[in-house]
């Protein structure tokens, strides 16, 4: 217990944060800290959509689970619940107030988009070889925040 005295202002300021929590039997690997999130991810979850919240959290398991990859592997998403199977992730997205959807393509190298609703997200990052002809793999988690960065840059405002 944490007998730390907080001010009303600190308190406010907590409950408002991104709490996030793991454990792992492998001590080095990284666990995702919600003290590390982007300025663009933090903040009250209540000033956001469901859709942009849901694709906010899903950035920071990908760049996570991407830090545990060798460089011959990227990230791959299996989709449960469905016939969808595993897509290479080439991008995602999201469009207020409760869909996410995400770009890649299926095995056999056919394009792919699916469209969830966040009640209805069930995901499971997957490693998958990089292709052969690649010579470095695609780490897909950056570019996504990276574009969230742009995103609040271009519009001055949260989603």
């Amino acid at each position: 217990m944490d007998d730390k005295i907080a001010t009303t202002a600190e308190a406010i300021e907590a409950a408002a944060m991104p709490r996030l929590h793991e454990v792992h039997t492998d001590p080095d690997r990284p666990a995702p800290n919600a003290n590390d999130l982007p300025a663009e991810m933090q903040g009250p979850p209540e000033q956001k959509s469901p859709a942009r919240w849901a694709y906010e959290r899903l950035i920071v398991y990908i760049q996570n689970f991407e830090k545990t990859l060798d460089n011959e592997h990227e990230v791959a998403m299996g989709f449960v619940g469905g016939d969808a199977g595993v897509i290479r992730i080439e991008g995602m997205g999201y469009f207020d107030p409760d869909l996410v959807t995400f770009y890649g393509s299926d095995p056999t190298g056919a394009k792919t988009q699916l469209i969830q609703h966040v009640t209805q997200l069930n995901v499971m990052l997957r490693a998958l070889p990089k292709h052969v002809d690649q010579a470095e793999p695609n780490r897909i988690g950056f570019q996504l925040a990276g574009g969230l960065e742009k995103d609040e840059n271009a519009t001055g405002k949260d989603g």
